[in-house]
């Protein structure tokens, strides 16, 4: 029911589509860029919940409180304290090895602006945790997902992090000024 619903509003009611070339896995990180719009989410969670699968997200705390909390835990929201010293990487690479299933979608920017410096958590738990990153593009001008890379990280994050912003000069997000992949990802 919920999975027909979904697919209802994503691409009936908003006229979306998705291009997908890489196999799901039951346990994954899914990189997800450009994130220019809270709309991000929202289009995400619907995308996913039409193909009939859930994934989790991390999101700061100050989103999970009453009543946004109780919806955000229940469609798969994770909050994070930014201003603890904790490690998310061994807490999420603890929750991946406990998990027989677990999607875990991070976008790189760690934020809706414009931000060429993305953050690298999401590459350290896909390592640590011995499992593949997915490469999910929002494209708003042709209302499409896209996932047409995926792959497992080598440790050599610079190389790796060229490929993967590399991949994103594809998408533009409903904002494209808050989007930035830097200067030149070969440098």
């Amino acid at each position: 029911m919920k999975q027909r619903i979904c697919r209802f509003i994503f691409y009936r009611l908003l006229g979306w589509k998705y291009v997908m070339t890489v196999p799901f896995h039951d346990k994954c990180v899914i990189c997800v860029a450009p994130h220019t719009t809270n709309w991000d989410l929202i289009m995400g969670k619907l995308f996913y919940g039409a193909l009939g699968r859930k994934a989790c997200f991390m999101m700061k705390k100050e989103w999970f409180v009453f009543p946004l909390g109780l919806l955000f835990r229940a469609i798969g929201g994770i909050p994070v304290d930014r201003k603890r010293k904790n490690s998310l990487v061994d807490q999420m690479s603890e929750r991946f090895a406990l998990s027989r299933w677990f999607n875990l979608a991070i976008t790189p920017e760690g934020t809706r602006k414009a931000n060429a410096e993305w953050k690298k958590g999401f590459y350290y738990i896909a390592l640590k945790s011995g499992v593949p990153i997915l490469l999910f593009g929002i494209d708003y001008p042709s209302r499409t997902i896209t996932c047409t890379r995926s792959f497992i990280p080598s440790g050599d994050i610079e190389m790796d992090m060229r490929e993967i912003k590399e991949y994103y000069k594809l998408f533009r997000g409903k904002h494209p000024r808050n989007f930035s992949i830097g200067e030149n990802p070969d440098k």
